[in-house]
């Protein structure tokens, strides 16, 4: 009779064991693929429009990666154009205007580990003064 019991039971941690790691997979790939991009390593393309005329109003397209820490009435863009050439964009939003991005081209990325990248020159102080 006991074993009946602890079949069903490893059946359920086994089956809980698995969604968990399916879900942590996908959080994983997201917070990589949106590392990538804030290193402007992805191709996006990311659309303005009017939500009440449905109206596109502007379109960017390239290595861009949108601003992380930015009000919610306004967006920043920072597009790479050349090896060390990047132009900045600022976009207000409204209640009728809202924007989508969207990711190109596939890109591989770890669902096992996280990727984190370190910028010396953002550690380190300049204590030249350049």
């Amino acid at each position: 009779m006991r074993k009946l019991f602890i079949i069903p039971v490893i059946v359920l941690l086994f089956a809980a064991a698995m969604t968990a790691c399916t879900e942590h997979d996908s959080d994983v790939v997201s917070k990589n693929l949106s590392t990538e991009a804030d290193q402007f390593h992805i191709l996006r393309r990311i659309v303005f429009y009017n939500g009440i005329t449905g109206e596109y109003m502007l379109s960017i397209e390239g290595l861009c990666a949108l601003g992380n820490h930015d009000p919610h009435d306004e967006l920043t863009v920072v597009c790479k154009t050349g090896p060390d050439q990047y132009k900045k964009s600022f976009l207000g939003l409204s209640d009728n205007v809202t924007y989508f991005v969207e990711q190109l081209e596939s890109a591989n990325v770890s669902s096992a580990q996280y990727k984190v990248i370190f910028k010396p020159s953002t550690i380190i102080p300049d204590v030249d003064g350049n």
